[in-house]
């Protein structure tokens, strides 16, 4: 039960490790300010959907009863501590990569507008599924 209803959350921390491991001479340079360019709205959003598919997956299981009784709390830490990991492997393994605190801050961020609007998501898009 429980990698039936986590399986797209699964596969997409799966995508996200691919595309972190990208050397990165690939990617492309693109700033709007410099405090505000286009990675950083990327891992953002990355972080995003992964928090909404592992609080959803979390929520439908009953396998693991702590997840199912608080699953934005567990999926909030689960998916902040992904990220410090994602950067972290970055930094030691990965290369052409580095790991960057601002790209975890923007990971953390993506997760915790996350967690505050996910009831509504839930409301509007999984409600009609």
């Amino acid at each position: 039960m429980f990698f039936k209803y986590t399986r797209w959350s699964l596969l997409w921390a799966l995508f996200i490790l691919i595309l972190c491991a990208i050397p990165g001479r690939d990617l492309p340079k693109v700033s709007v300010l410099e405090l505000l360019n286009f990675d950083k709205f990327v891992h953002a959003s990355l972080f995003f959907v992964l928090l909404v598919l592992t609080v959803r997956g979390f929520s439908l299981q009953t396998d693991i009863t702590a997840l199912h009784n608080s699953p934005k709390i567990m999926a909030f830490a689960l998916c902040v501590i992904y990220g410090g990991t994602i950067e972290l492997m970055q930094g030691a393994f990965f290369q052409e990569r580095t790991a960057d605190l601002n790209d975890f801050i923007a990971n953390s961020f993506g997760c915790f507008i996350g967690i505050i609007i996910y009831d509504k998501i839930e409301k509007n898009v999984f409600a009609k599924s």
